[in-house]
Order: structure tokens, then C-alpha cells, then sequence
């Protein structure tokens, strides 16, 4: 076997993007019309009537439903536009259609900029009567650059290159409408509104709604009894951006005692690492309590039950104790330290609380930096929208530099339609962990994907229990066989914990080498395999993350985002008779800045990854990418690829990217494409959704591997071309990375 390689001492090259104006263009067989330009038009006055007549918030509130899904550079350009502001600085939501084949975009502006996109939109019409023969534009007649030299558009408002904005705009806009939605829910729920720039408190008041400080979670989210939630779609149902019930009751799972006649001894912890558990409570009583800190985090005022206790319990003995407990899914990564927070009781928790409780939780334990959270809500995750919890989940790991481990939920009736995973499986941040049994098939309590529409959840499966398979832990009364997602988490956390603690790799690392190691060579899965099992199925022995057979070369790079684009075109690639003989992948992780309230626009930004034999250009991107991306390209020419098939083919906006070739046993080698630099490139290209730039300051992790198509072990001509090139090469031993750690946290006793 391999070892795994970490690549370090070459920084990537950052460069802003070269700016190349596109122009202006419209779809291929678009026909810009003057009926529905006009039909937008009393859209609009509709629109500002009714706004006219509105007086809670000081603006106005227009859904914009476009043809299909769009990419942000379609989105609307000339509407809503406001001197140097962009239409896009005034989206407060997005949301699927019912098909989830179409965007609406919400945008909040003002009563004076709905009243110049109006009057503007007017001369627009009446440019396009009185200028332009017939009653329509072909996307040739619209991009011929001599088609409005004849108008003379000093006698209008509307100059050329806004007209043709507009246009293009009426190309993608199917509707602008208000929107009236009905209350669906019921109970005490949290309600999150549009950003109108209004103080929460203050504009529910308005309305009536009276509330505490104590139940606003921030500025757009609050807390709201059943009769305010009536009140609010009663008075201002355009207000509310998306809404949920506060009560959740906690998916389940299976337990079966057993006699204690399999109980072991554990010795006393030492310098183990230590894992964060967030479940519900745990008792000290059990024979590894010496391994657990245990924080009741329930108030002393509410009763608490023994089932209170088991499911807590049982996920803590797994983190402590798993080969132990079953040899048979022995993982080499020994014991871990747990510091246990009760938060939750088995009847159900309270998400309200619950969000706050770990927010608290977070800030005050910044050492701990794997969170395993098997709780799961048995309510369904929504289309258009992460849960609250999940959202909370992405904005802590983003801010503390943590990861949590979430266990996949359960299915309420296996014998019933699939259920889509509960809250807080949808956190994009997070590893969410789905079950198989032990012959690697989904368990039949396995709740299925995907997250809003196209994201990858779970990310990955492991084993626990299900198709008459169990995994033992301890409870409050001893030995128990037990199945659920609950229990696939918390081994995984175990693995990760490892990488970060014992192998001193980042959690961007650690998350693409867990990832990887699922995905293998050749497994192209359908839609319903992704959204039962993930990525894959993680390998039981840690040492099968890192190694890898010796026809492979697997390396791990790491940096940090400056600018649009990083770039590295410095991978020496071992070279047989002229030629590559390899095939090679790459999986990128990295932990974005997310909106909840941006609705299914979830992540800030995109960080699309290339990597391939460089190419003999004189500018451009030199990379040939193994998977044939085409996107950010910075050559000046126009590269079309809808936006719903860069999500399905190039995982656009997602925070995992797995690019790769199929292995086969054809013997095809790749030919050197620049022969004065014959090396293989990485490119790292950013796209941002809003202005704000959250995408700078952002780490990715990569994981690259090379397999040779010919079986030849090249990896020392790795190593020593990779030196040459400047490349820092150290081999990740587990031996010396173990004593390594224990050198670190030896206790030294000061004379």
C-alpha cells in the first residue's frame, strides 16, 4: 500500500477575474416579444396598486418567476435597477416552482424604483412600436449590431443598452406577481419574514403581534404562538418568507436489551482526543462514565424519565468504545473522550430552544471541534428552504471552524413511501450519515434526499444495523442490539475525529478523504442511490482512508481563497514513453457562508474546481479538466450550459465536488498537450450570489488520486519531481502521527 501525500510550500497564484464584457445576449431560439413585454408591464401596475394600499412595510415586495432555472448572470438586469445598485442587491428569497423546474426570486425595493421601472419599461414599448418592424425579435435579428444603429435614442429615456437589458430580461421573465400564500401550518411555529429593513418587533407590532425580545431569534426570524401565526397570514401573508412548527418529535429508532454478559473492562482515559455529543441525556452510572464530562442542559423545572437516557447513552458508549463493543467494525481508531451535552428529551425537542442551546453550547467549548448530533426531527425537510436547525449548523461551522456529524433520521413506517430525511440532516456543512447492514444495502428504515432539489444528502452511509442487522451499545441497563442512522453518526464522527486530532488534517481534509474513500473509481449512481446512500459507503478500517493500493497516488493540497480564481499549474505527473499513462479524480470540500432566508440560493459561494493537463495557450485557462467543465473560462467567448445541467453534471453551487474519469481496462494514455510544461494544473474559480464577497478568507480542501492504467508503482518519481517543482512532500504515517500526538499532549510537570 501507498501512503497517503500532503503538498505543501507552493502557495496558489490568486488573480481577479479578467472582466471580458459578454455583451449582451439571449438564448438560442429566444423571441423577444412586444405582447409580453407588455403583458410585465400591467404586471407592474398591478404590483405598485397594490402596494399603493399596503402600508406595513415601506417598499414593495414583487415575486419574479422566470422561465426555467436560471444562472445569476439571466437573472434580471434591467428591472429594478437603481442607478449603480443591481437588481441583485434587492433579492431577499428564492424558491422552486411546484416542478422545481423554474425559479422565483424575490426582490424588495423601493415605491420610487417600482415607479421608474414602470415608466421606463413604458418607453421600452414604445421604442419597440415605433422603432422595430413587427410585433417581435429573433435572437439574430437581436444581436445583429446594426439592428438599432438607426434608432435615434436621444429622443428617448431609454438608451440603447438599457433597451437591450430590458429585452433580454422579458427573454427570462415569465411573471411578476405579489405573493398571497395560504397558512399551512399549525401550532407554535417559527416564522422567518422578508428582509425589509425594518426592525422585527417594531413592524410586528403593526400588525398586532406582540412578542418578548426572548423570541426573536434574529432579524428576520421570531418565535410566534398559533393565533399571532393566524394573524400575520390573515394581515400580511406576503410578509412571510418561510414558516415551520416549533415541536418536533425525535425520528426513531430500535433497542432490544440484552444480558450484560459481553460487558468489558475500559482503562482510565488519558490524552484522547475528545468528541462533542449533543443528544439527549446520559447516565453517569455506566461503566465508561469515566470517559464521558456530562452538562445537563434541561431545565431542573421539567421531569425526566430512564428513556430520557438511553438513546444519549448508547451514542456516547459508541464514541467511547465501538470495537469493543463490535469487533467486527473494529476501525483502528482506539478510544475518544466525550464531552456530553443533554439537550434534548426522548419525547421530542423544542427547535427554538434547541438552536439556542447550541449556539451557547458552541461559543463557550471552542476546543472541541467534531460534533456528533444524532438527534433528527421525524418531520419531513421542506423543498424551498433549510430547517432552521440545519441553518444554524451551517452558520456555526462556518464561524468556529468545527464539523458536525448528523445522523440521516429514520423512517417513521418502513413499510410506507420513503420519507425525505428530518432537521437537521439538511445542513450542507455537516457529514449527514445514512444506515446500511452489514451485506452494504440501504437499511429499511433509510429516509432519502436530496436538499433542496440538488445538493448531496446524505453525504455518505455506514453501518447501523437494519435488514435484521444490529450494533450493540451500552444503556443505562446494560448491553443493548440497536439500529437507526443514530448510530451510523456517531462511528463516523470517530473516524473524523481521528483525522483532525490524531492526523493533524483540517476539517475541509478530513471531510474530502471521508468522502473519497466512499466514492471509489467507476460508481456512477442514479438520483435515488444519491439520495439513499450519498457518496457511498466509508470503508470500516481508518487505514483504508489512508492508504491506497500502489498503482494509485493519492495527495492532499490545501489553501486559502484571495481573489476569483487560484491556480496552481505545478503537479508533476510521472511521464511513460511521452504520455500520462493515468486516470485521476478529485474530490473539494469547503464549508461556504450561507442565507437561509435567500431560500433555495442557500450558499453564498461557489467554488468551481478544475484540474488536468495543461494545455500550449497563450491565454485562457490552460487546464484540459478531466471532466470536460467548460464553466469560467476567461477566453472572451460565450461557453452555454443551462443552469439546471451545471448543477446535475458539475455540482454547481454545492459545497462537495467529486470530479473524476471512469477506470477502465483499456489501456489509454493521455498525450502531453504542452510539451514546453508538461505538467497537470488546479484551478480554483469563485462565484459569489450576493455583493458581499463571503467567499474570500474561505479554505478548500482537495483530494487528488492518480491511478496508474498500467499497475507500475510510480510514487517515488512522484515525491522527487513534486521536490524539484518546489512542492513540499511529507508522507502521512499513522505510526509517527500517532506519537506525534501523544508527544503533544504529554503533561509536563514544571520543577
Amino acid at each position: 500500500m501507498n501512503e497517503i501525500l500532503t503538498l505543501t510550500g507552493k502557495r496558489f497564484e490568486q488573480r481577479k477575474s479578467n472582466g471580458i464584457p459578454m455583451g449582451v445576449n439571449v438564448p438560442t431560439g429566444a423571441i423577444i416579444k412586444l405582447i409580453h413585454i407588455k403583458n410585465l408591464y400591467a404586471e407592474l401596475q398591478k404590483i405598485q396598486s397594490f402596494w399603493n394600499n399596503e402600508h406595513v412595510i415601506n417598499g414593495a415586495l414583487i415575486n419574479v418567476q422566470y422561465y426555467k432555472l436560471v444562472a445569476k448572470s439571466n437573472r434580471a438586469s434591467a428591472f429594478f435597477k437603481n442607478g449603480k445598485h443591481v437588481p441583485n442587491e434587492t433579492v431577499v428569497g428564492a424558491r422552486f416552482n411546484e416542478q422545481k423546474n423554474k425559479h422565483i426570486i424575490t426582490h424588495f425595493v423601493s415605491m420610487d424604483v417600482l415607479k421608474k421601472t414602470i415608466e421606463k419599461l413604458n418607453e421600452v414599448i414604445k421604442i419597440f412600436e415605433n422603432e422595430i418592424a413587427g410585433e417581435s425579435l429573433s435572437k439574430e435579428e437581436f444581436e445583429d449590431r446594426s439592428a438599432f444603429d438607426t434608432i435615434n435614442f436621444s429622443q428617448y429615456t431609454v438608451k440603447v443598452t438599457e433597451f437591450k437589458h430590458f429585452l433580454k430580461d422579458s427573454c427570462f421573465i415569465e411573471k411578476l406577481f405579489v405573493d398571497m400564500q395560504v397558512n399551512n401550518i399549525s401550532g407554535t411555529s417559527i416564522v422567518t419574514l422578508y428582509d425589509v429593513n425594518l426592525d422585527l418587533k417594531n413592524m410586528l407590532s403593526k400588525l398586532g403581534i406582540h412578542i418578548s425580545s426572548d423570541r426573536i431569534m434574529n432579524k428576520t426570524t421570531v418565535l410566534l404562538d398559533e393565533q399571532y401565526v393566524k394573524i400575520l397570514f390573515d394581515k400580511a401573508p406576503y410578509l412571510v418568507s418561510m414558516a415551520v412548527k416549533d415541536i418536533n418529535q425525535m425520528a426513531p429508532y430500535k433497542s432490544m436489551p440484552l444480558s450484560n454478559d459481553g460487558l468489558f473492562h475500559l482503562p482510565s482515559p488519558k490524552d484522547e482526543p475528545t468528541i462533542g455529543v449533543l443528544d439527549t441525556l446520559f447516565d453517569p452510572k455506566v461503566l465508561f462514565s469515566e470517559w464521558v464530562e456530562f452538562h445537563d442542559e434541561i431545565s431542573d423545572q421539567i421531569s425526566k424519565n430512564p428513556i430520557d437516557y438511553r438513546h444519549g447513552t448508547s451514542v456516547s458508549s459508541l464514541i467511547v468504545a465501538a470495537p469493543d463493543l463490535n469487533p467486527n467494525l473494529d476501525d483502528g481508531c482506539g478510544h475518544f473522550k466525550v464531552r456530553h451535552f443533554g439537550v434534548a428529551l426522548a419525547k421530542g425537542f423544542n427547535s427554538f430552544e434547541i438552536i439556542r442551546k447550541i449556539s451557547h453550547i458552541l461559543e463557550t467549548n471552542s476546543d472541541i471541534k467534531v460534533w456528533n448530533l444524532s438527534l433528527g426531527s421525524n418531520d419531513e425537510i421542506r423543498d424551498n428552504f433549510i430547517s432552521a436547525e440545519g441553518s444554524i449548523l451551517d452558520e456555526l461551522q462556518y464561524k468556529y471552524d468545527v464539523i458536525f456529524i448528523i445522523a440521516g433520521t429514520n423512517q417513521v413506517n418502513v413499510h410506507k413511501e420513503l420519507q425525505k430525511i428530518g432537521a437537521p440532516a439538511d445542513s450542507l456543512n455537516s457529514i449527514v450519515v445514512n444506515s446500511v447492514d452489514f451485506s452494504k444495502k440501504s437499511a429499511n428504515y433509510s429516509r432519502q434526499g436530496i436538499v433542496l432539489s440538488f445538493f448531496t444528502k446524505p453525504d455518505v452511509s455506514y453501518y447501523g444495523g437494519g435488514n435484521g442487522d444490529f450494533i450493540k451499545v451500552i444503556e443505562p441497563l446494560g448491553l443493548a442490539d440497536v439500529t437507526g442512522t443514530s448510530y451510523a453518526a456517531p462511528l463516523i464522527s470517530r473516524k473524523v475525529a481521528y483525522l483532525i486530532h490524531v492526523m493533524g488534517l483540517s476539517r475541509e481534509v478530513a471531510k474530502a478523504l471521508i468522502i473519497d474513500s466512499a466514492i471509489g473509481w467507476n460508481q456512477n449512481k442514479s438520483f435515488n442511490e444519491l439520495a439513499l446512500i450519498g457518496h457511498g459507503i466509508v470503508p470500516i478500517s481508518i487505514s483504508e482512508v489512508l492508504e491506497t493500493p500502489e498503482d494509485e497516488i493519492k495527495f492532499m493540497i490545501s489553501d486559502v481563497l484571495e481573489k476569483y480564481d487560484s491556480y496552481n499549474y505545478n503537479f508533476p505527473v510521472p511521464i511513460k514513453d511521452s504520455a500520462f499513462p493515468y486516470i485521476a479524480k478529485a474530490t473539494m470540500v469547503y464549508f461556504p457562508k450561507t442565507s437561509r432566508s435567500q431560500g433555495v440560493d442557500y450558499t453564498n459561494t461557489e467554488l468551481n474546481i478544475k484540474f488536468g493537463r495543461l494545455k500550449d495557450v497563450a491565454k485562457g485557462d490552460p487546464i484540459d479538466p478531466i471532466n470536460s467543465d467548460h464553466q469560467n473560462v476567461d477566453d472572451g467567448k460565450p461557453h452555454y450550459l443551462y443552469e439546471e445541467n451545471a448543477r446535475k453534471l458539475f455540482q454547481k453551487w454545492d459545497n462537495v465536488k467529486h470530479i473524476g474519469e471512469k477506470y477502465s481496462q483499456r489501456k489509454q494514455v493521455k498525450s502531453i498537450l504542452n510539451n514546453h510544461n508538461p505538467q497537470w494544473g488546479m484551478s480554483v474559480k469563485t462565484t459569489e450570489r450576493l455583493a458581499s464577497r463571503d467567499g474570500e478568507g474561505v479554505r478548500f480542501g482537495v483530494v487528488v488520486t492518480l491511478k496508474a492504467i498500467d499497475g507500475v508503482n510510480r510514487i517515488e518519481e512522484f515525491i522527487n519531481s513534486a521536490y524539484l517543482r518546489g512542492w513540499l512532500v511529507t508522507r502521512l504515517q499513522v505510526e509517527n502521527q500517532i506519537v506525534l500526538f501523544n508527544k503533544l499532549n504529554e503533561e509536563v510537570e514544571l520543577d
